[in-house]
């Protein structure tokens, strides 16, 4: 693994404009769980039927199933700290070399660690807002509002809030500035996704430079030009960037 690590390495030193797409294996990373695995947040919070949970339709007619789901993953998200790879992504921003992060994570870990240019396009729970007047609440105002309600109400007219996350049914965010920050790219790095949900997995195809895919489990090539791939990494996140950040730092000594 150390060699390619130092391939790694050794792109990202010669990359000026480098993008990044982010999954969930950065949060399992975390401390946050898988949502449909066996311990995942599904089976902790109990629900039976999870596919109706980010239903737009089934949400508006009845949100508690929504909350159940809510209420747990706020209690994973709210202590969960970001890893060794999120820090490394922000060292690689203030160098200047890092040009934008895309994530279809919903869980704001990469704006935790500092990371500042972060396009999330399936949303987030930081802003949230109510579904009448659209008077927007924060995620602390959420969490001591579930405290009291299972459902969170909004205080200037009772409509439900709902957070900023992207539901079946609606657009996902950001897609043009995404687009836009992977043509610009030299090197896009896959970080923990297996590139098997569109849109999110033809975007790294967009840019003019190489792209390297570190994921631990089976990832999807179907949307991969063969010609840009550099390497596919089958690896836990933080192991192989710690063996990458060493790499780079002896090349930037160099």
């Amino acid at each position: 693994m150390s060699e390619v690590a130092k391939k790694c390495a050794e792109l990202i030193y010669k990359s000026n404009s480098i993008a990044v797409l982010s999954g969930a294996g950065m949060s399992t990373n975390a401390g946050i769980p898988d949502f449909r695995g066996p311990n995942g947040i599904y089976t902790k919070a109990n629900i039976k039927n999870p596919e109706r949970i980010f239903d737009l339709d089934y949400f508006y007619r009845d949100p508690s199933l929504f909350y159940k789901f809510h209420k747990k993953f706020l209690e994973y998200i709210t202590k969960a700290e970001p890893t060794f790879t999120h820090k490394f992504l922000v060292q690689l921003e203030k160098e200047g070399k890092l040009k934008g992060i895309v994530t279809q994570n919903i869980d704001s870990l990469h704006q935790k660690a500092g990371s500042e240019k972060i396009y999330e396009i399936h949303g987030g729970c930081w802003k949230n807002y109510c579904t009448k007047c659209k008077k927007e609440y924060s995620q602390e105002e959420i969490l001591e509002k579930m405290n009291i309600e299972i459902i969170p109400k909004c205080d200037n007219c009772g409509g439900v809030i709902k957070p900023d996350i992207v539901f079946f049914g609606e657009p996902v965010k950001y897609l043009t500035e995404s687009e836009v920050l992977m043509k610009n790219s030299d090197l896009v790095l896959v970080l923990g996704s297996s590139l098997a949900v569109i849109p999110a997995a033809m975007l790294p195809s967009l840019t003019r430079g190489k792209i390297i895919v570190v994921n631990k489990g089976e990832v999807s090539e179907w949307y991969l030009p063969p010609e840009k791939v550099a390497l596919i990494v089958n690896e836990e996140l933080d192991n192989f960037f710690t063996q990458v950040a060493k790499e780079y730092e002896t090349l930037k000594e160099g």
